[in-house]
């Protein structure tokens, strides 16, 4: 029973790891494998089962937390000062449409949901939510 607990938790570590590779999950099913092959040493001296879960739980848990220390944060790229760009389609309030920003086609939204912008006209961006643009038309800020 005891060598049957080992192998039972080196093929959870084994499984786990290889699908953190078919499936990405930020290193959670990889961690959880870790865990498991720690438990598969454990339970050579601990033969009993719910305290292997247990422990391999408290292992998951702490490898992860661990882990999302090590890892570098991730930061929002924003759009400090407003850039001009040039409306590639129509854009109608509420609706999205293409304007031109640093060489690239982007989708883009107004941020004034009562203006109507035209093609070809220069317009400010005011900010970004992921690949979204919000812009203004020029003239409504110069006016």
């Amino acid at each position: 029973m005891l060598l049957s607990l080992t192998i039972f938790w080196l093929l959870a570590g084994a499984i786990l790891c290889f699908l953190e590779f078919l499936v990405p999950t930020a290193f959670v099913e990889f961690m959880m494998g870790l865990s498991a092959f720690v438990v598969a040493l454990v339970s050579l001296i601990i033969p009993s089962m719910s305290l292997q879960v247990a422990l391999w739980m408290i292992f998951s848990v702490a490898f992860i937390f661990a882990l999302r220390r090590l890892l570098p944060h991730r930061t929002v790229t924003t759009i400090t000062d407003a850039k001009e760009a040039e409306t590639l389609t129509e854009i109608l309030p509420g609706q999205p449409g293409r304007v031109l920003y640093e060489g690239n086609s982007w989708r883009a939204k107004c941020d004034d949901l009562d203006s109507i912008i035209a093609a070809q006209e220069k317009v400010i961006v005011v900010r970004r939510e992921g690949n979204t643009l919000f812009v203004l038309p020029e003239n409504l800020l110069n006016s």
